[in-house]
């Protein structure tokens, strides 16, 4: 329970820190999906990090494409399933490089979900395949931030959720929850 009240927490924390002044394109959008699908249950995957983003997108405000941010979320999440089943008996290092590259994975599906909802708008770029390629190359750019956000709040969210429950599961802690 302990786990899950913390990944819970984290993802609270994440998505409410998109209502925060942030540079553009700096939000934990994949941070959190990714997240989810490693340490939630199948479940809650889905849920808790969905109704995370509604809960901040009240306060943002619903934009036009938010069906592609969702739609990218929801991939992302299978990513994070597919981690959590890597992170059985994987030692730190290997932890390290799974979260890294999944996070990268991550970055890039979002950058060509988004986009390609952008693209089918019909509104800033022509409907041919070359409409598409100038949509994908306008949006490199922003990319940057998205790739150093999802970086840093998979870093952190991974890294505390670990410190967390190792402190719970310590022998230090259960030997004092013993003697009182």
């Amino acid at each position: 329970m302990v786990n899950f009240i913390t990944a819970v927490l984290l993802i609270l924390f994440a998505a409410f820190s998109r209502i925060a002044p942030h540079p553009m394109n700096f939000a934990p959008i994949a941070a959190i999906a990714l997240f989810s699908g490693a340490y939630l249950g199948k479940k809650y995957a889905l849920i808790v990090p969905i109704a995370a983003m509604l809960l901040s997108d009240i306060f943002i405000g619903f934009y036009s494409g938010i069906e592609w941010v969702y739609g990218s979320f929801i991939l992302i999440v299978f990513v994070g399933f597919w981690l959590k089943k890597r992170f059985e008996g994987a030692g730190a290092g290997k932890k390290t490089a799974y979260i890294a590259g999944t996070t990268l994975v991550s970055s890039i599906l979002f950058f060509i979900v988004t986009n390609f909802g952008v693209w089918t708008s019909g509104m800033m770029y022509e409907m041919s395949f070359k409409g598409l390629l100038q949509c994908y190359a306008m949006a490199i750019p922003f990319f940057r931030n998205t790739l150093a956000s999802d970086l840093i709040y998979a870093g952190v969210m991974f890294v505390v959720y670990e410190m967390i429950t190792r402190y719970v599961k310590s022998p230090q802690l259960q030997s004092s929850k013993v003697r009182k």
